[in-house]
């Protein structure tokens, strides 16, 4: 079932993904079948679920999203905190 988002500002979904996803995931599972075959490596079907898994979206956010906003947060944004005091005529000289 293709949902169209309400205020057209929103991404499109299909089911609990958005339409990136679900292409990403059919690419990585058809990929994934291909290795399986061929090799009888069971890695990327597995990359492929857990991916599956993480992306899923609930009320507009997935647990991918927060894991890059952690990583984001934590190692690849600059943090900056500038200290001073409330009060700057109470600052000691």
């Amino acid at each position: 079932m293709y949902i169209y988002p309400d205020n057209l500002t929103a991404k499109a979904t299909l089911w609990l993904w958005e339409l990136r996803d679900v292409s990403v995931i059919g690419v990585g599972l058809l990929l994934s079948v291909l290795a399986l075959t061929q090799t009888g490596i069971f890695v990327p079907l597995v990359l492929t679920a857990v991916y599956a898994f993480l992306s899923i979206r609930f009320d507009g956010t997935s647990i991918l999203d927060f894991i890059r906003y952690a990583v984001a947060f934590l190692f690849t944004k600059r943090q900056f905190y500038e200290w001073s005091p409330a009060n700057k005529s109470q600052a000691p000289k």
